[in-house]
C-alpha cells in the first residue's frame, strides 16, 4: 500500500509530525525555500507591465527537490504543510509546481496548522484544502517590490558611493527611524527645570511622607517642553522656597478610591520580541529561534515529542475556545475561584491586524514551565515560561488596588500646592502569575512605592525638609530593538515575520551598531548615514514611512482578494521608475566628492578637502597631485562624521553573542578548510541544527589584546591586534593616534644609516627584515642582518642564516647556494645554466641548528578538516 508523502519546512518539526501521523504517512522537510527568483538578475519582467517573476531551483536545493519528486511520484498523496502564513504558503505553491510532473494536481492537498499537536494535526489533514493563490501573491508581490527596489536602487549607489552598498524597501525605511532619532538627539538643546519635594509630618508626630509641588494658587506649575509640574530657574524656586519655609501647611483634600489593573492580552510577534528583551535580554533574532523551536517540538520524555506553543508569527489576540476552556481549568484547580472570571476575557486586535491564527500560547496549559524544565535548555524555558504566564494571566481577575490621593495646601504670601498618592494592593489577581514589562515606571509603580500615613482633610502637617532639585530635559533615547519593532508594528511598517530581518539586515550592512550588548541602543553609521539621506533625498516617495505602510495594507487587500497583485506593482512601479531615473542624473555623487574645508594640512600647511574613501570620509591635503613626485599625501579621518557615543543615556559598545535563528542557543566558533565559521552546537542532535554563517574577513579578526606598556606618542595603552599578515602592537588610541610599535632587532640600517632594520612578515607569512624608514629606505633582507663587517670584502654587515646542518654567518655578498639548494647546480648545468655568482666566499658556523618542531596534527573530520569550537563572546 502506497504511503502519503507529507512536505514540512524543518528536519525537527517532520520529525515530530511523524510520530503523530502513524505508519500510513512519510514525512519530509524542503528545509526552507526551494524556489527564489535568480541572483544574478533581476528575474521579474518589467517590460510589458505583467512584473512575471523567473522562479529557479534555488542552487543547492536540487538534491532536496529531486528526493520529493522520487518520493512523490509513489505516494498515492501529497500533503503540503510548511507554515500557516503567506511564507509558508509560498512554500507550498513552489513545492506543488515542481511535484506537479511526478504527481496528480487533484492528489495535492495544502493543510495548515497552528500548534503542533497530536489533536491539531489530525484535524488539519481532515480539513486540508488547496493552496491559496491570494496568499501567495501577496508574499510573490512583496518579493517582487523588494527585489525592484534592491536591484535597481543598489547599483546607484555602487556609482555614487562605494560598491557592496545595498538598499531595501522596508530595511531602509527602519533605518530612516533610527538616523532621524540620531538628528533629534544631536540637534537636542536641553531646557532646565526645577522640582520642590516637601518631606512632612502630621502633626503633633507620625510617619513622615514626601509631597510634590504642583503649581500656586491652583494653578499648574508647568515648563515649557517638560510634562512635570515644575519650576523655570533657580530663581524662582529659591523664592518659592523661602516663602515655603515660613508657609503654614495643612491637608487640603484626601480621596479615596479603588483603582483596578486589567491583564493584558496574549503576546502577538511584537509584544513578545519586547517582553523578551525587556526581561530576558534575549534580541529579536534569539526570541524568534527559541519560539521556533517550541513551536516545532520538544521531546519531554514519556510524553514523546510535544509542540509547546502556538504558532508564533500572528499579530492576532484570539484564541481558540478549547484553550480558553483549558486555562479556566487550571485557573479553577490551581488558584481558586476568587482569580477566574465569569466569562472569559477578550482582547481587541490592533487595526489592521491580520488575524490569520491565534495569539502566541502555550498548546497546553496544563504543562506548567517547572513540570517540564528539565527537558528545556535554559533560553526554552524562560521564553516558554513567559509565553505560559502571560496566557494564564490573560484569564484572570484584575488586580485592585486602594488608591489614596492627598492635595496639601502651603498658605504664606500665595497658596503652594503639594500633591502625594499612594496605593495598597488589596487584590493581586492577574499580578499572582504575571508583572507585565515597561519601558519605565508609571504613576502606578510610584504610588506603590509610597506608603502614606492616614491623613483626614484639616489635618496639620509639619515642614521637615525642603529638597529643591535642578534638572534638564533629556533627549529621546536611541532604538533598542524593543522600542523600534515597537515603533514598527505602530507605523504599521512590516509584518510580524518581518522584524527579525528588518534589524539584521540593517546590523549586516553596518549601517548601524549597537551599544551596550545585548539590550542595546541603535547608532548609525557613517555610511548608514549618507545611504539614508541619499535615498530619502532623492525618493521621497517610495521611502516615506506612511507610503511604506500603505503597501502593507495593500498587501492585506491582496491577500483577502481586494486587489490584483499586478495593479499594486503597477502603480508602484509608475512612482518608483520616475524617481529613479531622477536620481540617477541628480544624485551627488559622495565617491568623488571634494568639499573645501577651513582646515590646513598638518605636513605643508595647505587648506584640505573634505574626500569619501572606502571607509568613509576623510581630510585630505589639497597640494596632492598623484602626477606629481613628491606632492604631500598628508590625510587624517574625520572624527566628527563617527558615531557620538557620548550622548547622555549611551553606553560603551560591547561584544555581542550571535544566537541561532532556529533554534535559539549561542552560536560557536568554528574552523574550516575556508576558514572560521558560525555553527549551531546542535550539528550532531536528531534532527541536527545545521545553522551556519560565514565570517567575513573582518569579523575574523580576534579582539585587541591590552599589554602592561604605553604608547610612546601618546601615553594611551598599547594592545596586540591580529591584522591582515599576522599579529602586530599598536595604540588603543586608533584611529587618534596611529602608532605601530616596530619589531627591531638593534641593528642599524645599512643603507641609509638613520633607519633601524625591523623584522617584518609577508603575505605569504614568511619572514624578511627592512628598513624602519620605509618608503623612504627600500632596504630589505631575506635573513637576520648582523652588525659585524665582513672580514673579505669589507660589506657593512653579515646575515645570520639557519640551515639543516646549523646555524651560520654569511656575507651579504655571497651568492652560493645553500646546502638544502647542493642539487641545484646540477640542473642548472644541466640546462647550460651559470652554477650561482660567487663575489664573496665568507660563512662561518655559529651553532647546531634548532630542533625541527613536531608535525601538526593530523584532521579530525574527513570533509571539513579541523574544528575547534568556542563560545564567541
Amino acid at each position: 500500500m502506497s504511503k502519503s508523502l507529507v512536505i514540512v519546512e524543518s528536519p525537527a518539526k517532520a520529525k515530530t509530525i511523524n510520530k503523530y501521523l502513524g505508519k500510513d504517512f512519510t514525512v519530509e522537510a524542503s528545509v526552507g525555500h526551494i524556489m527564489d527568483l535568480p541572483k544574478n538578475k533581476i528575474g521579474v519582467d518589467l517590460e510589458d507591465g505583467t512584473f512575471e517573476p523567473e522562479l529557479i531551483v534555488i542552487p543547492g536545493k536540487e538534491k532536496v527537490v529531486d528526493r520529493l519528486k522520487k518520493l512523490a511520484s509513489k505516494a498515492e498523496s501529497v500533503y503540503l504543510a510548511p507554515d500557516p502564513d503567506r511564507e509558508g504558503e509560498a512554500i507550498a505553491a513552489h513545492l506543488e509546481e515542481v511535484l506537479k510532473g511526478s504527481v496528480n494536481k487533484s492528489a495535492i492537498h495544502r493543510v495548515t496548522f497552528n500548534e503542533i499537536t497530536p489533536k491539531a494535526v489530525q484535524a488539519a489533514f481532515q480539513h486540508a484544502r488547496a493552496v491559496d493563490r491570494n496568499l501567495v501573491d501577496a508574499q510573490q508581490t512583496r518579493r517582487v517590490l523588494d527585489r525592484i527596489v534592491g536591484y535597481q536602487i543598489s547599483p546607484l549607489l555602487w556609482d555614487k558611493v562605494r560598491r557592496g552598498l545595498s538598499a531595501g524597501r522596508v530595511q531602509t525605511v527602519a533605518l530612516r527611524l533610527i538616523v532621524e532619532r540620531e538628528r533629534e538627539i544631536n540637534a537636542f538643546n536641553p531646557v532646565e527645570y526645577w522640582t520642590i519635594d516637601a518631606l512632612l509630618q502630621p502633626a503633633p508626630k507620625g510617619q513622615d511622607f514626601t509631597a510634590r509641588f504642583m503649581g500656586i494658587d491652583g494653578k499648574r506649575a508647568k515648563v515649557e517642553t517638560v510634562d512635570a509640574p515644575s519650576l523655570p530657574d533657580q530663581k524662582l524656586t529659591d523664592a518659592a522656597v523661602e516663602q515655603l519655609k515660613k508657609a503654614d501647611w495643612s491637608v487640603r483634600d484626601v480621596e479615596r478610591k479603588e483603582r483596578k489593573r486589567n491583564p493584558a492580552a496574549p503576546f502577538t510577534t511584537s509584544k513578545l520580541q519586547q517582553d523578551a528583551s525587556r526581561q530576558l535580554g534575549f534580541n529579536v533574532k534569539r526570541t524568534m529561534g527559541v519560539a521556533q523551536r517550541l513551536y516545532e517540538g520538544i521531546d519531554l520524555g514519556s510524553k514523546g515529542t510535544v509542540g509547546l506553543i502556538t504558532y508564533m508569527r500572528t499579530d492576532s489576540t484570539r484564541v481558540s475556545p478549547e484553550a480558553l476552556s483549558s486555562v479556566r481549568g487550571w485557573i479553577q484547580a490551581k488558584l481558586g475561584d476568587k482569580y477566574l472570571p465569569s466569562a472569559p476575557n477578550t482582547f481587541k486586535s490592533k487595526k489592521d491586524a491580520q488575524d490569520a491564527h491565534e495569539a502566541i500560547r502555550p498548546s497546553d496549559a496544563e504543562l506548567h514551565p517547572d513540570d517540564i524544565k528539565k527537558y528545556l535548555s535554559d533560553e526554552q524555558y524562560k521564553l516558554y515560561k513567559l509565553i505560559w504566564q502571560r496566557f494564564v494571566a490573560s484569564q484572570m481577575m484584575p488586580a485592585i488596588f486602594d488608591q489614596t490621593t492627598v492635595d496639601i495646601v502651603a498658605k504664606a504670601d500665595r497658596s503652594y500646592d503639594f500633591r502625594v498618592t499612594g496605593s495598597v494592593l488589596k487584590f493581586d489577581g492577574f499580578l499572582k502569575v504575571y508583572q507585565e514589562s515597561k519601558e519605565k515606571k508609571d504613576e502606578d509603580d510610584e504610588a506603590l512605592a509610597n506608603k502614606l500615613p492616614a491623613l483626614n482633610a484639616g489635618d496639620k502637617l509639619a515642614l521637615q525638609e525642603l529638597q529643591p532639585e535642578q534638572h534638564y530635559t533629556e533627549p529621546p533615547p536611541r532604538y533598542n530593538e524593543a522600542s523600534l519593532v515597537k515603533e514598527l508594528e505602530e507605523r504599521g511598517i512590516g509584518r510580524p515575520s518581518t522584524y527579525a530581518s528588518i534589524i539584521n539586515t540593517i546590523q549586516d550592512r553596518e549601517y548601524v551598531q549597537k551599544i551596550g550588548g545585548r539590550t542595546g541602543r541603535f547608532v548609525p553609521t557613517e555610511i548608514g548615514t549618507v545611504v539614508t539621506g541619499l535615498l530619502v533625498k532623492n525618493f521621497p516617495y517610495i521611502f516615506d514611512t506612511k507610503y511604506t505602510a500603505r503597501l502593507e495594507e495593500e498587501l492585506d487587500d491582496i491577500e483577502d482578494g481586494k486587489e490584483k497583485w499586478t495593479q499594486l506593482l503597477g502603480g508602484f512601479y509608475g512612482y518608483f521608475e520616475k524617481e529613479l531615473k531622477v536620481a540617477g542624473e541628480n544624485m551627488e555623487d559622495i565617491k568623488r566628492m571634494e568639499k573645501a574645508t577651513d582646515q590646513t594640512c598638518d605636513v605643508c600647511g595647505s587648506p584640505l578637502l573634505l574626500k569619501w574613501g572606502k571607509f568613509g570620509s576623510f581630510y585630505a591635503c589639497s597640494a596632492y597631485d598623484k602626477k606629481k613626485k613628491g606632492s604631500c599625501t598628508f590625510t587624517k579621518e574625520n572624527f566628527e562624521a563617527k558615531p557620538n557615543l557620548n550622548v547622555a543615556g549611551s553606553e560603551e559598545a560591547e561584544q555581542e553573542e550571535e544566537y541561532c535563528e532556529n533554534c535559539g542557543r549561542v552560536m560557536v566558533l568554528r574552523n574550516g578548510p575556508w576558514g572560521p565559521f558560525m555553527a549551531c552546537p546542535g550539528y550532531n542532535e536528531d534532527p541536527p541544527c545545521k545553522t551556519v554563517r560565514r565570517l567575513n574577513q573582518k569579523q575574523q579578526q580576534k579582539p585587541p589584546q591590552p599589554l602592561d606598556e604605553k604608547c610612546p606618542k601618546c601615553g594611551e595603552q598599547l594592545v596586540l591586534r591580529n591584522g591582515q599578515y599576522g599579529e602586530f602592537v599598536s595604540c588603543s588610541g586608533y584611529p587618534k593616534c596611529k602608532y605601530i610599535k616596530q619589531n627591531t632587532i638593534g641593528v642599524k640600517c645599512p643603507q641609509c644609516k638613520e633607519g633601524e632594520i625591523v623584522e617584518k612578515k609577508a603575505r605569504r607569512g614568511n619572514l624578511f627584515y627592512g628598513c624602519s624608514e620605509y618608503p623612504k629606505c627600500d632596504f630589505t633582507a631575506n635573513y637576520k642582518p648582523v652588525d659585524q663587517k665582513c672580514p673579505e670584502c669589507g660589506s657593512p654587515y653579515l646575515m645570520e642564516k639557519t640551515l639543516k646542518s646549523g646555524v651560520y654567518l654569511v656575507c651579504p655578498n655571497n651568492k652560493k647556494p645553500s646546502a638544502e639548494e647542493e642539487d641545484a647546480p646540477k640542473k642548472r648545468k644541466k640546462k647550460g645554466e651559470p652554477e650561482g655568482d660567487v663575489t664573496c666566499s665568507y660563512t662561518k658556523r655559529l651553532r647546531d641548528a634548532p630542533p625541527p618542531e613536531p608535525p601538526a596534527a593530523p584532521p579530525t573530520a574527513k570533509t571539513h578538516g579541523p574544528v575547534v569550537e568556542q563560545p564567541v563572546a
